[in-house]
Formats: C-alpha cells, structure tokens, sequence
C-alpha cells in the first residue's frame, strides 16, 4: 500500500507558549509546509487527561491556534484545528485501546513522570494517552511525525499498535511512522538556568521569554538573563561547558539563522552586556511580528474559531474513509 507524505503533530492548548515551543517545534512546522501534507491539532482531548478549567481551556486552544497562525502556519495550505472537532480520533482510539497491550503502557515513563506517587488516582485517560496519540496520527495515515526526546517512546509505541493492527487483521493498512528529525530544532534552557529546559511551568516568569512577551519584556529578561563571570566564549567548545553561555548563543544563532561557530567567531571575548544588546535586537526583530499578529486575531475570536471549524472539517474528510476502511476490517457491521 502506497501513502502520501503527510505530517501529524499536536500541541497542547495550556498557554503561555513560549520561546522554547517556537524555536523547538513551531518554527520547525512551518517549515515542512512546502514539503507535506500536514495536519496540525491543538489537542484539547490530550489537555483533560489532567483536569482543565473548562474557561481557560477555550482561551488556551484559541491563544495557541493564533500562535500556530501568526508563526506561519497557512490554515488554506494546511489543516488546522482542535483535536476534539473531530470524533474519529476518539473512535479509533478506543479501537486501538484493544489492540496495545497493558505491559506496553506500563513502560510509558511519561505517565509514571505525571502521575507520579499517586499513581492509583490518576485518570484512565492519563494512563492511555500514548493510544489516543497513536490514534491521532494513524487516523490519518500520517507517515511522518516531528517529535522532540519526550516523545519518541510514544511513536514507537505507535508503530507497534499500527504493526500489530496489520498483523491481527492480515492487512498493510496503516503506515509504520517514522520521526520527522528536525535538524534545525533548537533545545532552549531557562534564561535563569542552563542547565534546565526553558518552561512554562517555571515559577519565574522571567525564565523565559513568551510568545506575547512585547519588546520592553524581552529585552529585560534577556538583560537579567543569566550568565558567568567570564567574557563571552572564544570558540564552540569553550560554550559548551559554560550552559548559560550556550543557551543564549544558541538563541541567537536560531534567531538569526546562522551557526553557533558564527555567532561565537563575531562575540568572541566581548562583554555579555554587548552580546545582550545585540540578542535583544534580534529577538525582538524576530519575535514582535508575531505578537503583533497574535493579539490581532485574539481581538478577533470568531475568525480563530472559524479556521478551527474549517480546519475540523477538513480533518473529518480525510480521516473518515480511513476510519471507515479500519471498522470493516475489525468487523463492524455498519453498511
């Protein structure tokens, strides 16, 4: 069975996005554009594993779908929407839930990371998130998914629901993923610690620099960020055992794509107060086209609402004969 190249990937509607989501992932979308098919899902079903303020939940999927839009997501070239728009995600993975076995969600680690010691009053729907995940992007025949370190478990998981699917029903039916490696995809730590990743969860606000952050922000936390003593490093491998050093040379560099070896060779032994300066240009020239388009369209709710709707649309299309083709094989009777 032949299928076409097409991306799935999700992000969860929890606010605050900041730098750490566009250089790691955003950005990273926008480019596999030209090259995909894509499907792009603010997954508001993943969100009520852990319980949501239902009011915060709208706000957080319109904030992050106007995100997704103004970073450059073309919702006419690509489809964009909330993963709950369409119920075939959820069929499928109830499906699929009978399919995985228990032993393969007990090695989850990202379940034993959030449920932590209180494991027996976690949800249900906690427990087997990886099979709605596998849901989310088999659905679809998604042939490719963009993951970062924490999500690479889950699409092997994947491929083994989908591998096995195939086996049980003698059918090639679904595609085995394969990860999407973002070479360009940069790993952003905390402006206040190198060495821990920059995230929304973060107490301080002023580790990291947020999507809606405006200009007056951004460049006071790049001036309070965190740095050592020491003039600015004279060569890659110098940054490398300096993480506040490296984190903000990797900023820079993703910003103003160059390397690394470019911005060290310009800033070599000068003063961070004069490297802080020149980030906060870029950063601000990169990242205030955004905010602006951002708080454009949350002024305006119904046209996010209605990209959401189209997109949603668009995604049950597609998805339906494949879900269709998978209740025939299972032996569903639904002529």
């Amino acid at each position: 069975m032949t299928f076409a190249r097409r991306i799935f990937s999700g992000v969860q509607p929890t606010g605050n996005l900041h730098l750490g989501n566009y250089l790691g992932a955003i950005r990273n979308w926008v480019r596999l554009q030209p090259d995909f098919e894509c499907v792009f899902c603010v997954v508001d079903l993943h969100a009520i594993t852990l319980w949501q303020d239902p009011a915060e939940l709208t706000k957080h999927t319109r904030e992050v779908a106007a995100c997704l839009i103004a970073a450059g997501i073309d919702p006419k070239q690509s489809i964009l929407f909330n993963q709950s728009r369409n119920p075939n995600h959820a069929e499928l993975a109830w499906v699929l839930n009978c399919v995985a076995r228990m032993g393969w969600l007990n090695r989850m680690t990202q379940f034993k990371d959030k449920a932590g010691k209180d494991r027996e009053n976690a949800s249900v729907g906690l427990f087997a998130y990886p099979n709605l995940m596998a849901a989310d992007i088999l659905v679809y025949h998604a042939t490719h998914v963009p993951v970062g370190e924490d999500q690479k478990q889950h699409l092997e998981l994947a491929r083994d629901i989908a591998q096995k699917f195939n086996n049980d029903f003698g059918q090639a039916f679904f595609p085995l993923p394969e990860p999407q490696i973002l070479g360009t995809a940069t790993r952003v730590m905390s402006l206040r610690d190198g060495t821990k990743k920059m995230s929304k969860s973060d107490a301080s606000d002023a580790s990291r620099i947020n999507l809606t952050d405006d200009a007056d922000q951004i460049a006071q936390k790049v001036r309070r960020a965190k740095t050592d003593p020491l003039p600015m490093p004279d060569s890659v491998e110098d940054a490398e055992k300096r993480p506040e050093a490296d984190n903000l040379i990797g900023i820079y560099a993703a910003l103003a794509d160059r390397t690394p070896d470019e911005v060290v060779a310009e800033f070599a032994g000068r003063q961070f107060s004069e490297f802080k300066t020149a980030l906060t240009d870029v950063a601000v020239a990169h990242l205030s086209p955004i905010t602006a388009e951002m708080r454009r369209l949350l002024a305006d709710p119904a046209q996010i609402d209605a990209v959401l709707k189209d997109g949603g649309e668009r995604a049950c299309a597609l998805s339906q004969p494949i879900m269709a083709r998978t209740k025939e094989l299972v032996g569903f009777l639904n002529n």
